[in-house]
């Protein structure tokens, strides 16, 4: 895998949607195993202040004495807040509830908006040979969002298939655009792709549509159906491929983890 521009070999991709309950974290959790199922490493950033991405892997709330705060706010290395997790070659950089007050504890800070950036730019975390790092974004267009955005080479967007979806991607996509123009402007859109399809909904239908016809190529082929196994696999502390491997939502990320993977026409390191 060649080195970016930037001065880091992984891949960062932000995974971002400033509305809620569209399958964001379920994405950045089951992309991040299917990727690893793959033969790639990986570090996953929590940056969502509820913290649903470090319980889906099973990091309890007593083993986050290091977090994602502690990054942005501490000045702490990357380095001493990443985990490992049951899952070999996936790593975590836990979060919890003190994010929520991050925007305005950085308020004052000059730097306020390339803090992750930076952090992700350390020599002793390229010296740990991850292939790609997701950052879970909180359901806003927040400085920690922001942060991800400065951070990240791409913004992979789920996309709920229901009506006000496309709305609230403009907004999102604006927010991208303002990045690329002011302090990222290598950031681009690694792709948006269908979350909690029902197949069986013609509205369903009708918004995937609708994304395909207004964005084109963008649009992942892959699609995430609707899947119980999806919804319970986190109460559990695993991603789906570990709960069920058998199950739609497992076919599907694994699908979405490839067709990643091809667009890059990467291999593991």
């Amino acid at each position: 895998m060649s080195e970016n521009s930037t001065g880091t070999q992984a891949h960062i991709v932000a995974i971002a949607n400033q509305k809620g309950g569209v399958g964001k974290t379920t994405t950045a959790i089951n992309l991040a195993a299917g990727l690893v199922e793959l033969g790639v490493k990986v570090l996953l950033v929590d940056l969502d202040p509820q913290g649903n991405a470090s319980t889906g892997l099973g990091i309890t709330a007593e083993a986050r004495q290091a977090t994602t705060y502690d990054i942005l706010i501490g000045d702490r290395p990357v380095t001493e807040v990443i985990q490992p997790t049951a899952i070999e070659n996936l790593l975590i950089c836990p979060a919890n509830s003190d994010l929520a007050s991050a925007d305005i504890d950085l308020v004052a800070n000059e730097k306020r908006i390339f803090l992750l950036h930076d952090a992700l730019r350390e020599d002793g975390l390229d010296a740990l040979h991850f292939d790609f790092v997701l950052i879970d974004c909180p359901p806003s267009l927040s400085l920690l969002t922001v942060n991800a955005f400065v951070a990240a080479h791409a913004v992979l967007v789920p996309l709920q298939a229901e009506f006000y979806a496309l709305e609230g991607l403009s907004q999102l996509m604006l927010t991208v655009r303002k990045i690329r123009t002011t302090a990222n402007p290598g950031l681009r859109i690694e792709g948006v792709v269908m979350t909690m399809a029902d197949s069986r909904n013609r509205l369903s239908q009708q918004v995937e549509t609708d994304a395909r016809a207004t964005l084109g190529d963008l649009v992942f082929k892959t699609v995430i159906p609707r899947n119980v196994r999806l919804s319970e696999a986190p109460s559990f502390a695993l991603p789906v491929m570990q709960y069920d491997p058998a199950s739609k939502g497992t076919e599907a990320y694994r699908m979405l983890s490839a067709e990643i993977l091809a667009r890059h026409r990467r291999r593991p390191r």
